[in-house]
């Protein structure tokens, strides 16, 4: 079975919950599935542009990104964040392979398109090599990818990590999809963790301002991977990344699973 994970939020922050991550996705490799890792690092972008003096700006859950913090999401997040993952997946027990999306053009990308912005050096997908992948599944080993992405015009794109983990889903026609972030799952206008999210619910909740800011991309990327033939997404708390390899043989109480209908 193939299964993309993709890890953000307080999971790269906090060594203990970045840990217990990596040794869901060691123990699933171990199981005998072909296990891609995605991740993210806004906590840690934001942080690092605040310490050279820039302020981060979003719309819609997505960072207005100018050419200088472009270059420092590439130095963070292909950088710093990238290998700290491999080596609390090395330290877990088996080989990883760091890459961002420029490494063997694995992933390309194209200006996002936002009506009435320019996100500037925000990208989107427009097409995934997964041969690299199957080559460290095929060594054994596990891809870590960060999302910078490289456009047909030569510059790199921040690219939203939710949204690439879908790309990447999609691509090398995974299993399931798993987010493992730093909320319990979506919320009802109640603050109750949904259980269930079907994607006819959603255009509803988000008119209602119910769901909004970092997990709108979140949610459309899960959209995108369940129409485009991936088997299962779930949103799970990553401070409770140990249930991950029992996601399907045992019934789970946490986090949010989000279907079709």
């Amino acid at each position: 079975m193939k299964i993309v994970v993709k890890i953000g939020g307080a999971a790269l922050e906090s060594k203990e919950v970045l840990r217990k991550c990596a040794q869901a996705v060691v123990a699933l490799a171990q199981d005998g599935h072909k296990v891609a890792v995605v991740h993210g690092g806004g906590s840690a972008l934001t942080r690092t542009l605040k310490l050279l003096g820039k302020e981060s700006d979003f719309v819609n859950g997505l960072r207005i990104t100018d050419a200088e913090t472009r270059d420092v999401a590439l130095m963070v997040l292909a950088g710093i964040v990238n290998k700290s993952l491999v080596a609390a997946v090395v330290a877990a027990g088996l080989p990883a392979v760091g890459l961002c999306g420029g490494d063997g053009m694995t992933f390309r990308a194209r200006k996002k398109q936002t009506q009435g912005y320019d996100l500037g050096f925000v990208g989107e997908i427009c097409s995934v090599e997964p041969r690299w992948m199957e080559a460290i599944w095929s060594a054994g080993g596990i891809p870590v990818i960060s999302s910078v992405a490289l456009g047909s015009d030569g510059e790199y794109y921040n690219v939203n990590a939710d949204q690439m983990a879908a790309a990447c889903a999609i691509a090398c026609h995974a299993d399931t999809l798993i987010f493992l972030t730093d909320v319990p799952g979506v919320k009802d206008a109640e603050g109750s963790v949904m259980q269930w999210l079907s994607v006819k619910q959603m255009p509803k909740l988000i008119e209602t301002a119910v769901i909004g800011g970092g997990m709108l991309p979140k949610l459309e990327a899960c959209t995108q991977a369940l129409k485009k033939g991936v088997g299962r997404v779930r949103i799970l708390p990553a401070a409770q990344a140990e249930v991950l390899p029992q996601f399907y043989f045992t019934k789970l109480n946490c986090g949010t699973e989000v279907t079709v209908a």
